[in-house]
């Protein structure tokens, strides 16, 4: 595939443009949602979006609180940490999005965001800060570590947290203890005031090369490879087959109506007729078929 033309960014001599640009780029990110209290019993609630998952075993999750950009001061999630190593991280979903973004507000110390943003503080059972009622998934996190990654504006604070105790809404449990991805209807940051959602719609499947030794791209005969109709993401589709298919029956394939036509109108011209082919093949790979995608691009080998 032809390359494209790039534009090329320096963070340290542009850090306005980067700034703006790497939210978009760096999407979408899962939001972080943290309850946390200070020595005086004060509770903060604050979401971050330089979040995710680290470890399984054991469970850790980081997130990053930057030093405020018109300053370089610390946010009170960051001071609380300091004081009371702990923090509830809620999993925000569509339903309680717009009161999270009002959680976001920069309000004074010792000013409850809960309150604020109508949220109901319920009582964590191994640690002090309270968690988020309304959230689908609550973590209750001890934090092993700060890492300080600089001193200026916009600087990140590493927070290592490791889950001790996760709480789930049962209703989206099935028996077999596993989630049902559409129901939980997450969301996620993306750059400037964006959100994306993961709806039914938006959610696909893709199989895991692991469970299989896939040939690679790099063994696809080469006019599949090279080829101007598929794309890089269909190619991956194939490629992702223990061996190199053959051609099962092309009698039977022979007599699907489409194959049909595409035979007859092409008769006289083999690179329209592999063209065909390759164009019918993409659309089976895009409904699923990669089995009977596989025998229409054998067709022409």
């Amino acid at each position: 595939m032809a390359q494209r033309k790039t534009t090329v960014i320096d963070p340290s001599t542009q850090q306005a443009v980067f700034d703006n640009l790497i939210k978009y780029a760096i999407a979408p990110r899962p939001i972080c949602f943290a309850s946390t209290i200070d020595e005086a019993g004060d509770v903060n609630l604050s979401p971050f979006s330089y979040f995710n998952l680290m470890s399984q075993q054991p469970p850790i999750c980081v997130f990053s609180p930057l030093l405020r950009m018109r300053d370089g001061s610390t946010k009170h999630t960051l001071d609380n940490i300091h004081e009371i190593p702990e923090v509830v991280i809620n999993i925000v979903n569509y339903a309680m999005v717009q009161q999270q973004s009002l959680a976001s507000t920069e309000y004074g110390k010792g000013i409850n965001e809960f309150d604020k943003s109508g949220f109901t503080p319920i009582a964590s059972e191994l640690i002090r800060p309270p968690r988020v009622a309304e959230s689908p998934v609550q973590l209750e996190c001890k934090v092993h570590d700060i890492i300080t990654l600089g001193d200026g504006p916009g600087s990140g604070n590493l927070i290592i947290a490791e889950i001790v105790r996760m709480h789930i809404h049962e209703d989206l449990l099935n028996d077999q203890h596993q989630i049902d991805q559409d129901a939980l209807d997450l969301v996620a940051r993306l750059g400037g005031n964006w959100y994306s959602r993961v709806t039914k719609e938006s959610l696909f499947e893709v199989p895991k090369p692991l469970r299989n030794l896939g040939i690679g791209v790099d063994a696809l005969p080469e006019h599949i490879r090279f080829s101007d109709i598929l794309t890089g993401n269909q190619l991956g589709r194939l490629a992702n087959v223990e061996q190199m298919p053959i051609l099962t029956d092309e009698a039977i394939l022979m007599e699907n109506p489409k194959i049909l036509a595409i035979w007859e109108e092409t008769k006289e011209d083999p690179a329209l007729r592999r063209k065909q082919l390759q164009t019918h093949a993409a659309t089976l790979l895009d409904q699923g078929e990669l089995i009977v995608a596989w025998q229409v691009l054998l067709l022409e080998i």
